[in-house]
């Protein structure tokens, strides 16, 4: 049987998208990458198809990127994806969304589906462990948002910043007790961010209460709101915006006005902050800039470079606005 350009892209240890491209575009990859390519198609004698080395159309030398979020209905991902979109216009890209809603399960069917098809996958705050999304990606390249692993790039919210600001502010404001309202135990940040409230928490000298997990949802927070005013917890900490307006409209329907009753603190400082009643205090995550970046990183990785795994971290900060204030006994 003759070899097949499945074959040379196996034996290149490449994507089978950088083979192809190596005969139908070869200006799209990095000299290295090139000749590491022909080198191993004539060694095992592989020869493309005749006709199929002419000038590609713009649909053939488009790249494709899949990004894979758990939710595009939250305004986090919409952000990240309107920036990667941005960085795709500049390139020549297709950009392909896959909303998992949250399913471990449906992280592996998506990536099943997209790695043959797309030229890289980006998984944003993945459920599933770095590792797993890795083996499953097999030769496709994969970047990871909110997600640490050895073998890729990486990009991370580095929760550090964020939180020992929220931390040092509601102590000034006089809370001693606060709630942590979680996110889904599946979540890779939620566990780094309740050990670092809990290590700056116990710094500072104020006890925090961590509550269990919950749905990710405006019903996730509106659900743990009831356990957020039994706890005793003057102010609490929620992994993300939309839990923290969940727990304002229930501590609301259980008599608990905020600020007055109970400070919160979002986490993302989505646009929905300056437009919620009270005006919610969050720890702003730079999204536009995760999303714009992945496609930059990215950038080499199309055109079949090889570079050791890379990790950036953006930085966090804590924005003040209505729905934190001072400590109050109820």
């Amino acid at each position: 049987m003759a070899p097949t350009l499945t074959d040379v892209a196996k034996q290149a240890n490449v994507a089978l998208s950088t083979a192809s491209r190596a005969f139908s575009d070869p200006r799209r990859l990095g000299p290295e990458t090139l000749r590491k390519v022909l080198a191993v198609a004539q060694e095992i004698g592989y020869a493309p198809t005749p006709g199929k080395q002419t000038d590609p159309t713009p649909e053939q030398d488009a790249t494709t990127v899949a990004i894979v979020v758990p939710d595009i209905a939250n305004p986090v991902f919409g952000t990240f994806v309107k920036a990667a979109q941005g960085e795709v216009r500049r390139g020549k890209q297709t950009l392909v969304l896959h909303d998992t809603d949250f399913d471990p399960e449906r992280e592996r069917e998506a990536i099943a589906h997209l790695r043959a098809k797309a030229d890289a996958v980006v998984m944003c705050s993945p459920r599933l462990d770095a590792e797993e999304i890795i083996e499953l990606c097999d030769r496709t390249p994969v970047l990871l948002v909110n997600r640490e692993a050895e073998g890729t790039d990486c990009i991370l919210a580095d929760a550090s910043d964020g939180l020992r600001q929220t931390i040092d502010y509601l102590a000034a404001l006089g809370h001693t007790r606060i709630a942590y309202v979680q996110g889904s135990e599946h979540s890779w940040s939620n566990g780094r961010r309740v050990a670092l409230a809990s290590a700056l928490a116990a710094d500072a000298g104020l006890e925090l209460e961590i509550l269990g997990w919950q749905a990710e949802t405006v019903a996730g927070g509106t659900a743990a709101a009831a356990r957020v005013v039994a706890s005793g917890a003057t102010a609490a900490i929620t992994h993300n915006d939309l839990v923290a307006f969940g727990v304002i409209k229930g501590a609301r329907a259980l008599g608990v006005e905020v600020p007055t009753g109970l400070s919160v603190v979002g986490f993302d400082d989505t646009p929905l902050t300056d437009v919620s009643r009270p005006s919610l205090t969050s720890i702003a995550v730079p999204w536009t800039k995760a999303g714009s970046l992945s496609l930059e990183l990215l950038g080499p990785v199309l055109a079949g470079e090889r570079h050791l795994p890379r990790k950036h971290r953006l930085h966090t900060q804590l924005v003040v606005r209505g729905s934190t204030g001072p400590a109050t006994a109820r």
